[in-house]
């Protein structure tokens, strides 16, 4: 058997259940929740394969319930009741550390994680980012950086084919040591089954298989651009009849609540200049290889179009630093304004600390996004909202460092939380 690699999520789910009766483990399908929820379980019920489950949420559901603590309910939602009795389980013993539950779809009403108020905690959980797997070296810590730590390290050299092949792998764990062509066969059966079966789940509703295959080519198409629901629905309906836009809409609902698509939120800050903050997400996957997968790339088909190369290399960028930002509690957001000046990436923690980053390929294209980092640094009313933390220029190659002008390069492949 595979060793267990360790996540991130492992000290934010042991820092969890000492503060929380239960804790909620979300994720997309395949992205190691259960794997991890065992390494802290000490017991576990399996809802979908266990034998005895059925019978036993018809006579007496709070069996489910009894083993050493914390115990592990896996894929909780194929049995939605069960949220009400870990409720009134946590409530009765009045103690912490007591559930953790795993399932690969957020509860669909919102009542629901308003019920476990106090109760319950929610952790979000991706596929590995590059650190995780083994393919960063970790020379340069986030959050170093973000308390003033100048980077530094190494040379890096990625070939276009080795950072095409990371692309289509992914952050699967079953996918640990595999190579792009099983990787290509493994998105395109997951792609389906989300397509065939998943989403038709949420709200007893049946969903054209075919249509949402093509949202989601659309969305891999589109993958790193503020594309709207309109042009979502025209360019997924291609020679045939636009989509309904709608249907469009209640699809990506749906596949973000499957925790498939997960898009960029716009920053919410203030600015200097009479500009106005555009507030349309940038469309991304959970991780960046579904879109390979939907669209059946080889690494030779991404090596031929770097326009979009560089787009598929942003997704995975933003997939890495929303990992890292969160393992401390920041979120990841981007920028643009109506003068369309851009920024790829901010991540503000909840002290307000802030730091902007711009995405390039390569490294000889970093005085360009230094340049556009400074000028935005300058529009952003540091009285209200402080100075950046840090001006950082991601790249796929070179060497970490911090330039003369103050803006640190590092390569993706030297970095971790």
């Amino acid at each position: 058997m595979r060793n267990y690699l360790k996540r991130f999520t492992d000290k934010i789910l042991q820092n969890r259940l000492k503060e929380s009766g239960a804790v909620l483990i979300t994720g997309p399908k395949s992205c190691g929740k259960t794997e991890t929820a065992i390494q802290a379980a000490g017991s576990i019920i399996h809802m979908d394969t266990d034998d005895e489950v059925r019978a036993l949420m018809e006579i007496n559901p709070k069996a489910v319930l009894a083993g050493s603590s914390p115990r592990l309910v896996d894929e909780w939602q194929e049995y939605p009741q069960i949220w009400n009795y870990i409720r009134r389980e946590v409530d009765d013993r009045k103690k912490k550390g007591q559930f953790i539950l795993t399932g690969s779809a957020n509860p669909e009403e919102r009542a629901r994680l308003h019920s476990g108020a106090g109760r319950f905690s929610v952790i979000k959980m991706r596929p590995m980012s590059l650190f995780e797997k083994g393919w960063s070296t970790g020379e340069v810590s986030l959050v170093k950086m973000m308390k003033g730590s100048a980077p530094g390290s190494g040379q890096i050299e990625f070939s276009l084919d080795e950072l095409a092949e990371k692309i289509i792998i992914g952050g699967w764990p079953s996918l640990i040591g595999a190579g792009s062509r099983t990787a290509l066969r493994f998105l395109q059966d997951y792609t389906a089954l989300i397509a065939e079966v998943d989403i038709s789940r949420f709200g007893g509703k049946k969903r054209d298989p075919q249509k949402i295959l093509r949202l989601m080519q659309s969305l891999a198409r589109n993958i790193s651009t503020e594309a709207s629901i309109s042009s979502l629905a025209k360019d997924a309906g291609g020679d045939q009849t636009k989509l309904n836009e709608e249907t469009v809409a209640e699809y990506l609902e749906a596949l973000e609540r499957l925790m498939v698509v997960e898009s960029l939120p716009a920053w919410s800050t203030h600015i200097r200049s009479s500009d106005t903050l555009r507030k349309a997400p940038k469309r991304h996957f959970v991780d960046p290889s579904l879109a390979a997968g939907i669209l059946g790339l080889s690494a030779g088909k991404i090596k031929s179009d770097l326009n979009y190369f560089g787009f598929l290399f942003e997704s995975l960028v933003i997939r890495d630093l929303r990992i890292y930002a969160e393992a401390n509690g920041g979120k990841v957001y981007h920028y643009r304004d109506s003068r369309d000046m851009e920024v790829d990436a901010i991540i503000e923690y909840p002290d307000r600390t802030w730091a902007a980053f711009e995405v390039k390929m390569g490294f000889a294209a970093q005085n360009e996004a230094a340049e556009n980092l400074i000028a935005f640094a300058k529009k952003i009313d540091q009285k209200k909202m402080g100075t950046p933390a840090a001006l950082t220029v991601i790249t796929a190659n070179g060497i970490a460092c911090r330039r003369k002008d103050g803006v640190n390069v590092v390569p993706l492949s030297v970095l971790t939380a």
